[in-house]
């Protein structure tokens, strides 16, 4: 019964392993990969170039990485910032899509249009308050101790 058991899920294990690098071998299914980091590239190109909020998280997270290597943060503070980046870009990138999608479908003014707009915003406003208090509690004690010292 055991090996009756082992034999049928060394059979669908082995099934699963074949169609999945048969998967991957295509070449088809590779060139759709491929493709999709490219319209991943666009997009942020397309968003670093055209909002002026993206290009002010920019800024602010440059200052953020300087500040960083100045003050000497460890590694789990340069993981909480990082995090912190990447959530506001993200939460901006994400803001925009929102924006644009609203823009195409209700090009006139609607109410729920405009709350689904200042809805997004608003994730946007969150993410970056809770940046700016994880960023104050990684820098400033640092801060504080460079001036004492």
């Amino acid at each position: 019964m055991f090996v009756r058991l082992f034999c049928k899920i060394r059979v669908v294990v082995c099934d699963f392993f074949t169609l999945f690098v048969s998967e991957i071998i295509d070449l088809k299914f590779m060139k759709k990969r491929i493709q999709s980091f490219g319209y991943a590239g666009r997009g942020i190109r397309v968003v670093f170039r055209s909002e002026v909020n993206m290009k002010i998280h920019i800024f602010i997270s440059v200052l953020v990485i300087i500040g960083g290597f100045a003050l000497k943060i460890n590694i789990t503070e340069w993981c909480l910032c990082l995090l912190c980046v990447g959530l506001v870009v993200g939460a901006e990138m994400m803001n925009t899509a929102v924006e644009n999608v609203v823009d195409l479908v209700s090009p006139d003014f609607h109410p729920l249009a405009g709350k689904a707009k200042d809805i997004a915003a608003g994730a946007v406003l969150i993410c970056a308050v809770i940046s700016i208090i994880v960023g104050l509690l990684i820098f400033i004690p640092k801060i504080y101790e460079l001036l004492l010292a």
